[in-house]
């Protein structure tokens, strides 16, 4: 009897030992939090990760009891490691049909409305898509103004320039080595004033692109490994705070002020 007493307090220390445990709960698992340089959704400042879509992530996380860090990374890299990795929440990103598998998907966190941009003293008028063909057009690698484009034919290197940062193709733009941009409005709205200039005259919506825009628009989701129960939680908190006003309250701000 004492034996077999020592043999399962062994098995107990060995499991403990290795971090496992018999009440280990796969939906209690650390989360790793990612997104890129979007303002004003997502942006550092100050050291700190703030924006429309941040306060939101945060209001959920905040009334879960979670404070876990947001890193900032390239799109690309943020795209590919909320694909592979367990736990991990990504935000903000656009819900489409080609990635509506590849994700477990929270809900949606703020409002988008997608034009092609060009600049007043080089305006560009376009009729539809298909006029878009013959400029270069300014895009993010792998966002989904980028995957957009090449599902409707599109090329980089071709009629597509792409760059890792939305700041990188403002500022191509402004020096001619583009005559389009690709960007979500307020994303627009809030580069052009980081860079001194006033949207109201600067601005010309070449195209709107309404296939891109949605009340819902960006959304919070998880990779697809994590626990159904994780992304319950998160989905029931993000319910919770639409309901209560503090989502609206958010968003109104932000829609007020895009510069923050």
């Amino acid at each position: 009897m004492v034996s077999q007493l020592l043999r399962q307090l062994c098995v107990v220390f060995l499991l403990t030992a290795s971090g496992l445990s018999f009440a280990s709960d796969p939906a209690t698992a650390p989360i790793r939090v990612v997104t890129e340089e979007l303002p004003p959704y997502n942006m550092a400042e100050n050291g700190m990760v703030t924006g429309l879509s941040t306060e939101i992530v945060q209001a959920v996380m905040a009334g879960l009891g979670l404070n876990p860090k947001i890193e900032i990374l390239p799109w690309a890299r943020a795209f590919d490691l909320a694909q592979h990795s367990d736990n991990v929440l990504i935000y903000s990103m656009a819900r489409t049909q080609e990635r509506e598998h590849l994700f477990k998907w929270v809900g949606a966190i703020a409002p988008t409305t997608w034009f092609l941009f060009s600049l007043s003293e080089r305006p560009v008028w376009l009729n539809s898509l298909d006029d878009a063909r013959q400029y270069h057009i300014a895009t993010v690698n792998q966002d989904v103004g980028e995957q957009y484009l090449m599902a409707h034919g599109f090329q980089v290197g071709k009629e597509l320039q792409s760059s890792s940062m939305y700041e990188n193709n403002y500022r191509k733009l402004k020096v001619d080595h583009v005559e389009l941009w690709i960007s979500n409005e307020l994303n627009a709205i809030h580069l052009m004033r980081k860079n001194g200039d006033d949207p109201e005259t600067t601005m010309v919506r070449s195209l709107p692109l309404p296939e891109l825009s949605s009340e819902e628009g960006l959304y919070m989701a998880f990779s697809p490994g994590t626990p159904d129960a994780t992304v319950e939680r998160f989905r029931g908190e993000l319910d919770r705070i639409k309901r209560d006003g503090t989502y609206q309250a958010i968003v109104k701000k932000w829609l007020q002020n895009p510069s923050g």
